[in-house]
């Protein structure tokens, strides 16, 4: 089952690379700018993320816990348990980032379990606080990352199960313990290249 999911969440990164850079090529003909705004492609590519971390939190990581067949944990690769929604997101970044694609998208928090996954930067740490007080928008703007020019996107991460908050307000390093259903509990940042 864990690996039909990740067979899925790879074929639906590498349809959005292909499409992505398809946009890109179809903005460059004849030398004209044209194309998809940043800020749609960003709001294409979080509802596909969207959806199959929410499917996943709900119909495969719930589901086979309500039923007692199998549980989610940090430690699934050596556990023979499933990776938790988090984890499940990471890793269809990793695989996105593996078909060359300048796409990236990651979880950051306020209170994250891991601390890699607070803000890496003064954007993201004023769109968390943003999103605390706006979560029905994302927080957006250009920066450059490298040599290269990007546009970000942070979306809100809600807590979309008892799956989510019961993992967060019990872990032993959870530095926030009392999430309920439908909380922000931090951000989905998603870059994209602005160039070819």
């Amino acid at each position: 089952m864990t690996s039909r999911c990740f067979v899925w969440s790879a074929v639906l990164a590498m349809t959005l690379m292909l499409g992505l850079c398809g946009l890109s090529a179809c903005g460059r003909q004849q030398g004209v700018a044209r194309g998809i705004p940043p800020e749609t492609v960003a709001n294409y590519v979080h509802a596909v993320i969207e959806a199959d971390r929410t499917f996943y939190t709900i119909h495969v990581v719930e589901r086979m816990q309500k039923k007692g067949l199998m549980v989610a944990s940090e430690k699934w690769r050596v556990s023979n348990t499933l990776p938790l929604p988090a984890q499940f997101l990471m890793e269809s970044s990793d695989l996105a980032a593996k078909t060359g694609a300048k796409l990236r998208y990651r979880l950051i928090g306020r209170w994250p379990i891991n601390p890699q996954n607070g803000p890496a930067s003064e954007f993201e740490r004023k769109g968390l606080e943003d999103l605390q007080a706006h979560p029905e928008r994302p927080y957006t703007g250009t920066g450059t990352s490298g040599e290269e020019q990007v546009f970000q996107a942070i979306y809100a991460d809600r807590a979309v199960s008892q799956a989510c908050i019961g993992c967060h307000n019990a872990h032993g390093s959870s530095p926030k313990r009392d999430f309920k259903l439908d909380d922000v509990m931090g951000g989905i940042v998603i870059t994209l290249p602005l160039g070819p």
